[in-house]
């Protein structure tokens, strides 16, 4: 998601919740994202992760980005789309994980544990290197309307 604010670009971006991110920032930050299987369409799935890592629902003219090979060889879909919300205000699903490490105990933890607006360059110092992809080609598109 990326707004207009006194004619500067800024993009909603999201901190990944859990110990192992808890004191990471630069980095460390991503898009609203998740996983899709084969036979799921990645619009569709990334609208819904939008919804289940922010709790906001997404509507609008989404702009198609290049997928991105990730470290690992994941490929990540994106879509920007012109819009606000509270990034203060976001309500993340959760997931659990032994916590601490070989104590057997399950502990439960948001998928995102913040979010905030950034402008194109802090978000490019602030995301995963293998996202910043998404930002310039962002910024392209945008400059040209």
């Amino acid at each position: 998601m990326y707004r207009f604010r006194k004619e500067v670009i800024e993009v909603l971006l999201v901190h990944p919740g859990g110990p192992f991110w808890a004191k990471k920032d630069i980095g460390s930050w991503s898009i609203p994202k998740g996983e899709y299987a084969d036979w799921e369409d990645p619009f569709t799935v990334a609208k819904r992760e939008f919804q289940e890592e922010t709790g906001f629902q997404v509507e609008g003219s989404f702009l198609p980005l290049t997928p991105l090979k990730q470290p690992g060889g994941k490929i990540v879909s994106a879509w920007a789309v012109d819009g606000n919300c509270e990034a203060s205000k976001i309500k993340s699903n959760t997931f659990l994980m032994e916590w601490p490490p070989r104590s057997g105990k399950q502990q439960e933890f948001p998928e995102v544990d913040c979010a905030g607006w950034y402008t194109l360059d802090i978000a490019k110092k602030k995301l995963l290197k293998g996202q910043v992809g998404f930002i310039e080609e962002l910024y392209e598109l945008l400059k040209c309307e």
